[in-house]
């Protein structure tokens, strides 16, 4: 074995050839994502209209728009606009009112329209 004057290393292959070695391997696979369930109490609703400030009018899936705003410990983490997917939690005092808890990524928002779960939603949107 030869040493060169740098010390021993292993010489690296181009990509080429690594794709010659594994050609079941693909990198265009679509891999499918988990988009994230209310929990107990909560719902799922499309942000309709911002109404200044940290309020803004969401339509959830039992077909109620409410008052909603963003707790918070969310104001930095959530830039809402209308259209946006997000998971509500109602107020146990007042129904008509409730708190943004997660926005929805670009991926998550996409296996929900594939589930049909917005479909109720954007139909009346």
């Amino acid at each position: 074995m030869e040493e060169s004057k740098f010390g021993d290393f292993e010489e690296i292959e181009s990509e080429e050839e690594v794709k010659k070695e594994n050609p079941e391997e693909e990198t265009d696979e679509y891999i499918p994502r988990r988009a994230k369930m209310p929990n107990k109490g909560q719902l799922i609703g499309l942000v309709t209209q911002r109404l200044g400030g940290n309020r803004m009018s969401v339509k959830a899936t039992d077909n109620k728009i409410r008052n909603c705003r963003v707790p918070g410990k969310f104001k930095r983490k959530f830039w809402l606009r209308p259209g946006d997917a997000v998971i509500i939690e109602p107020w146990p005092d007042d129904d008509d009112k409730a708190d943004v808890v997660f926005q929805y990524k670009k991926g998550a928002r996409f296996q929900l329209d594939k589930t049909g779960i917005l479909d109720r939603i954007k139909s009346e949107f």
